[in-house]
């Protein structure tokens, strides 16, 4: 017995596209998708140098900026540590189409606000890093939203599967 002919043979409107074919790829992915992963490297790079005290970058720092970074708790270290690695992988997961990118963009924006509550409500963050790291931490988040966003309009139009 043959199997039963498609109701959608034939057409080329974008109805006719079932799940199982491919989507293309928009450019602004990879676009999108190589910055991110520029920015996030920054970030990544950020964090380990801090983390691991890497003295040539440290060394730009005054000594009050560096004793409140080697002062976070525990909790800030982890929240930072999600928010970096989160949002660089999510870039590494945009870039190979997966769909879980909206998670890990989605927990690095849970990083991200536990890393600010902590620097601009429970220290004073804002008073040691001073009105450039407020600013700093702004573009971060429109960063950060725009990428979840984005993985999320991606992963709607079944270019992330």
């Amino acid at each position: 017995q043959n199997p039963p002919i498609p109701a959608n043979l034939g057409k080329t409107n974008r109805e006719s596209i079932t799940l199982d074919q491919a989507v293309k790829t928009p450019v602004h992915l990879w676009i999108v998708g190589i910055l991110s992963l520029l920015w996030n490297a920054v970030g990544a790079f950020d964090y380990s140098a801090t983390h691991f005290r890497y003295e040539p970058y440290m060394s730009q720092f005054t000594p009050e900026l560096l004793e409140y970074f080697y002062g976070f708790p525990a909790w800030m270290v982890a929240a930072w540590a999600v928010g970096v690695w989160g949002s660089f992988l999510g870039s590494i997961a945009l870039l190979l189409r997966k769909s879980w990118a909206v998670w890990l963009f989605g927990a690095s924006i849970l990083g991200l606000a536990a890393s600010s509550v902590y620097n601009f409500v429970l220290s004073d963050g804002r008073a040691v890093m001073g009105e450039g790291g407020v600013i700093f931490t702004a573009v971060i988040w429109v960063i950060a939203l725009f990428l979840f966003f984005y993985a999320q309009a991606m992963a709607k139009r079944r270019v992330l599967t």
